[in-house]
């Protein structure tokens, strides 16, 4: 098993099985996620930075492309192999090397793809890299605390709740500052036992 020293932000790290593949997001994927940022504005509810609509869309793959930049974080895109289409994108954020953690989010798909199956592939791709490429001890996942559809697609996969952090975030109505609740997996659950079940649901 390799060890995180033998990871860059820079290489062209592709994760794909049978149903979906993912890659280093770029610039110019707008045009590949253009139809969800138009068409499903509502996708963004619970996030922070919206991406709906073209000019907020580029505005959010240049940010996520600078962190990759600036060595915080890993943004990938997700395309659905059953449908030739692209889904969404997601990413490894807050990304400390020696401290072996990491947290996965800024996670989204067009409605086309939820309930498919498709985010269960991707997660075990991920948490795959995470544990056994990047060799992380710990893998953390955040949610706005009213985000049932979200809390609970991290449930199924294997996580953990940890507990909620109050009042944590401001959101995008400014009047309003939002609970975060703070799930995760750790490196022993993940071969002990998330691997193998989740695996099974694929």
């Amino acid at each position: 098993m390799s060890t995180t020293s033998n990871f860059s932000f820079s290489d062209n790290v592709v994760l794909e099985d049978d149903l979906v593949l993912l890659r280093p997001l770029q610039e110019s994927d707008v045009e590949n996620l253009l139809e969800i940022s138009i068409n499903e504005p509502e996708t963004w509810k619970y996030s922070l930075v919206g991406a709906d609509g073209k000019e907020n869309l580029t505005h959010y793959i240049q940010l996520a492309i600078k962190a990759r930049e600036n060595q915080k974080e890993f943004p990938f895109i997700v395309f659905d192999k059953k449908s030739q289409k692209y889904a969404g994108s997601t990413r490894f954020y807050d990304i400390q090397l020696d401290f072996k953690t990491l947290q996965l989010g800024y996670t989204w798909y067009g409605s086309a793809f939820r309930g498919t199956g498709l985010n269960k592939h991707c997660k075990f791709l991920l948490l795959q890299f995470a544990f056994e490429t990047l060799g992380m001890e710990r893998v953390e996942f955040r949610a706005d605390n009213n985000n049932q559809r979200s809390i609970a697609a991290m449930k199924s996969i294997g996580c953990k709740v940890e507990g909620v952090l109050r009042s944590h975030m401001p959101t995008q109505d400014k009047n309003v500052r939002r609970d975060s609740i703070v799930l995760s997996i750790l490196k022993n659950e993940w071969f002990n036992e998330v691997k193998e079940n989740l695996k099974n649901k694929l």
